[in-house]
């Protein structure tokens, strides 16, 4: 299962023409040539695809945390008319296949003027279009006992209050694990980003590491294999910081 990822990892440390004819993983020569070319190959350096993806990320990851939290805690404690309606609307959503959904949505974001713009990839999250992070974090907030509400109701605490001093504490495990999947999946993300962001400035990591293939067959594997390392970096990094919160989120109810 490793050795796709220990092959490029050996890989980008191999002069280009050496790639594809020494199989084995410990490369004959070292060379750094392929992350310096790789670096500064197009047309914009590769911090700069990287900025742009962590932008959308970041984004991303608040609209998913606040949006899916509110209307989790919306259908886990709260009386509204068609609730149950909602609710199985909302799960039926996620049997939707995403490619349903695209042209619909093309469309309407060409009418508002945002393609080529990162709206269209961070606006729905701000909308809790997610129904799978609703659903996770709505069975979360179930396991909580409605003592705690009760009780904060007796201190006084309205919906809001209670909200944010009792169940978001409480959710901190079902909150890591929406963070960090939405992290990876958006970081990864390259249908919608190819799909939306044409113009060179606004490519993200994912459009951009398709730059070094050239169907002609002139491709840079040894700077690909190399930036595609360096991509790898903040979604090991950002996994790691929040592999406690996301085991406690699998191994306990949230309580204490």
């Amino acid at each position: 299962m490793l050795y796709p990822l220990l092959w490029m990892v050996s890989s980008s440390f191999k002069p280009e023409e050496l790639i594809f004819r020494e199989p084995g993983l410990w490369p004959s020569q070292v060379t750094l040539d392929n992350y310096t070319e790789g670096w500064v190959a197009l047309k914009h350096s590769f911090g700069y695809y990287l900025w742009n993806s962590a932008v959308i990320t970041a984004l991303s990851v608040v609209a998913n945390l606040v949006a899916c939290s509110l209307a989790a805690y919306a259908f886990a404690r709260l009386d509204f008319p068609l609730k149950k309606v909602w609710f199985a609307v909302m799960l039926g959503s996620i049997m939707l296949p995403h490619h349903v959904t695209v042209v619909p949505q093309y469309i309407m974001f060409a009418k508002f003027e945002w393609i080529n713009t990162i709206w269209p990839l961070v606006v729905p999250k701000f909308l809790a279009t997610d129904a799978f992070f609703i659903f996770l974090m709505v069975q979360f907030i179930r396991t909580l006992p409605r003592e705690l509400d009760e009780a904060a109701a007796i201190d006084g605490a309205g919906y809001w209050k209670t909200f944010f001093r009792v169940i978001i504490p409480l959710c901190m495990p079902a909150l890591a694990t929406t963070g960090i999947f939405t992290f990876i999946w958006t970081w990864n993300d390259f249908f919608s980003q190819n799909l939306y962001l044409t113009n060179s400035d606004n490519l993200t990591v994912p459009v951009a590491l398709r730059q070094f293939l050239d169907s002609s067959g002139e491709s840079s594997w040894g700077p690909m294999f190399a930036m595609s390392i360096v991509s790898l970096g903040p979604i090991f990094g950002f996994f790691l910081a929040g592999q406690k919160y996301l085991i406690r989120g699998m191994a306990t109810t949230g309580l204490k």
